[in-house]
């Protein structure tokens, strides 16, 4: 059964998804798979611990040239030191390139001596850059390694150094609900790129989640009755009952959520597809 949303939480809505942006991860096949998108649509590239930084730096200058607002994930994990940040940044400065997202990454040792994305933060205040837009991570659902504590002070530490949050892959809206309250009173005040997953394939979807550590929420999923049947039932899932769900809070002008961050796990057509066709729902009226 849908979610009932009045009019207000429609259009803030249909603003958050008209205002989505993908992330993909850099594979041999994956760019010609971008013609889908519109021109100069964002797009924002990880950084794997097994391809290295090198990698996104690669395809995030590609991605520039044909004209995408790219967003390269630079993992702290896989900086060596503040010499080797001082040449990926200065690779980027030579781009068009101006938006930026660091995680801590997720490799289990540092390649250097940056063991958080707090670390490589302060470094990068001191290195001359043309960035605007500083993204950092967060996790509503918590971190196998941190505490709730302690994954809460460091977000208030990075805030100083960033000027948005993206988080991590969620299917819990009340649970997302929960978390932008809790930061906000405690003094978090970054706006909020909430990162959901597109539609796409479910055997890609939870495979995904459980690697990337989102294995409560999958598991939330699962125990959904009805939703947990469908899901299970079909070869795709599609966030439509999700964006109802959360339609309340990105209303919600308090909780400050700028837009949507989707996992699309290299399906780019397919989720692009689907957002198209749920902004037309949406632009009609239509809930169901």
């Amino acid at each position: 059964m849908t979610t009932a949303i009045d009019d207000y939480q429609r259009g803030a809505l249909l603003h958050a998804v008209r205002e989505s942006y993908m992330e993909i991860f850099p594979t041999p096949t994956i760019e010609s798979k971008l013609d889908v998108l519109a021109p100069g649509s964002y797009v924002a590239v990880t950084c794997s611990p097994t391809k290295g930084v090198g990698e996104t730096l690669d395809m995030s200058e590609r991605l520039a040239d044909r004209g995408f607002k790219v967003v390269p994930h630079i993992a702290a994990r896989m900086v060596r030191d503040k010499a080797h940040l001082r040449e990926i940044i200065g690779r980027i400065n030579r781009t068009p390139i101006v938006s930026l997202f660091v995680p801590g990454g997720d490799a289990d040792k540092p390649v250097g001596r940056y063991e958080k994305a707090l670390d490589l933060l302060r470094d990068l205040a001191d290195i001359e850059h043309r960035f605007i837009e500083i993204g950092i991570g967060a996790h509503p659902e918590g971190h196998p390694v941190a505490t709730d504590e302690e994954l809460l002070e460091q977000l208030l530490a990075k805030q100083a150094f960033a000027n948005y949050i993206v988080t991590q892959m969620c299917f819990d809206a009340n649970r997302i609900a929960d978390w932008l309250r809790e930061i906000r009173a405690a003094g978090v005040h970054l706006d909020a790129w909430l990162g959901l997953p597109g539609a796409a394939d479910r055997a890609a979807l939870i495979k995904t989640s459980l690697r990337i550590g989102v294995g409560d929420s999958v598991r939330f999923l699962k125990r959904q009755g009805k939703r947990a049947a469908q899901l299970m039932a079909s070869s795709e899932y599609r966030p439509d009952a999700l964006q109802y769900e959360l339609a309340p809070m990105i209303a919600d002008a308090d909780l400050k959520v700028a837009g949507q961050h989707v996992f699309c796990f290299n399906q780019v057509e397919r989720a692009e597809q689907w957002r198209h066709d749920f902004i037309e729902k949406l632009e009609n009226g239509q809930i169901d």
